[in-house]
């Protein structure tokens, strides 16, 4: 009997391999993609991806979506409480395991894996402790196809937003950012590969700048730039 997980699918290129790499395996079937999005804007949590186009591309993977809605300036007690609802919700309909598309940080592992346990939940991580540069090399041989959405810019200049993750994209990175932008360097939005039925339709929208607080020092701010994208026919 195989096991039913849920995939927390952030849209981008890590959770997208990480659920080839579960559907490789009869003993592991997704029941369902779990995305948490803001409920003001609309969009997935740092990636800033539209609904439209999460729905979108859900639709072309054929798996159901669980929304998790979080309210602007949510506290990490606001989060764990939706999450512990979430999670109820899902395991009432079979879910048994959780899965991640993490690759080597480990507070963050053992944060989600403490948030599980109390539920009984196992948690996956396929892609864990695997060579950041071969995942990323393996992403492109496969036939994904996925573009940068996000970028931190103390990492990596403007420019690099909306590339395409191809050979040239890995070769010209700088040699302090990891090729899967596991540091938070870079966000993706993957719109085509194995897994889906088909390309997800998209059309290119504005570049816009935004400013967080820097959480290793409070007086300072990050800059982070977000390509907007645009299901194709909207006005």
């Amino acid at each position: 009997m195989s096991l039913s997980y849920f995939m927390n699918w952030s849209s981008g290129k890590d959770a997208a391999l990480a659920l080839y790499y579960l559907s490789q395996s009869p003993d592991h079937r997704c029941q369902t993609l779990l995305t948490s999005i803001s409920s003001q804007y609309q969009r997935v949590s740092m990636h800033g991806l539209r609904r439209e186009l999460l729905e979108a591309q859900v639709q072309a993977l054929d798996l159901p979506l669980k929304i998790m809605e979080l309210p602007q300036d949510a506290s990490m007690e606001d989060y764990d409480r939706i999450l512990k609802e979430t999670v109820g919700d899902l395991q009432s309909e079979g879910a048994q395991a959780a899965a991640f598309g993490d690759i080597f940080l480990e507070d963050l592992r053992s944060y989600r894996e403490n948030q599980l346990k109390s539920a009984g939940i196992q948690a996956l991580f396929p892609l864990w402790k695997k060579d950041t540069t071969e995942l990323i090399h393996n992403f492109v041989e496969l036939g994904f196809e996925a573009l940068v959405l996000c970028l931190n810019e103390t990492k990596l200049p403007p420019e690099f937003l909306g590339r395409t993750i191809d050979l040239d994209f890995i070769k010209e990175l700088p040699k302090d950012v990891d090729p899967c932008g596991e540091n938070g360097e870079f966000h993706t939005f993957c719109y085509k590969g194995p897994i889906f039925q088909r390309a997800v339709d998209f059309k290119i929208g504005a570049k816009t700048r935004r400013t967080y607080p820097n959480p290793q020092n409070a007086s300072q701010e990050i800059g982070y730039w977000f390509l907007d994208l645009l299901p194709n026919g909207y006005e």
